[in-house]
């Protein structure tokens, strides 16, 4: 995958969240426990963010297609939204550099993910 010119791979200036998480925590071990049994999950193919001075709000859902009602109707699309989460700046922060990392591993494997459809077609129809 070729690398944009402002875009760093790990080692080249951007900590390993593991050092971030120690850095932030004065050098402490703490030892983390999961209680996953109230989880659920949810699939979501759209979203949405909006902010405060304080929080950070992601909502997350679906895009339904909605056809059109006549023959010179367009087409609509509904963001049917399902879930919202609300985060304090810091935590979104870490949230980014934690997906930022992640998508980097991904396409480091995988390739890069384009995300204009149109370059995506094998064909253009």
């Amino acid at each position: 995958m070729a690398k944009k010119d402002n875009q760093k791979g790990p080692g080249e200036g951007e900590k390993p969240i593991e050092q971030q998480a120690r850095e932030q925590t004065g050098q402490r071990q703490i030892r983390l426990r999961v209680d996953e049994r109230n989880m659920r999950t949810s699939y979501a193919n759209m979203f949405r963010t909006n902010g405060t001075t304080d929080e950070v709000m992601l909502d997350f859902g679906l895009n339904v297609p909605i056809p059109p009602s006549g023959p010179e109707a367009q087409g609509e699309i509904l963001f049917q939204v399902t879930d919202r989460i609300v985060l304090n700046y810091y935590s979104a922060k870490r949230l980014a550099i934690a997906l930022s990392q992640l998508i980097r591993r991904h396409e480091d494997q995988f390739g890069e993910l384009e995300l204009d459809v149109a370059k995506r077609r094998k064909n253009n129809l």
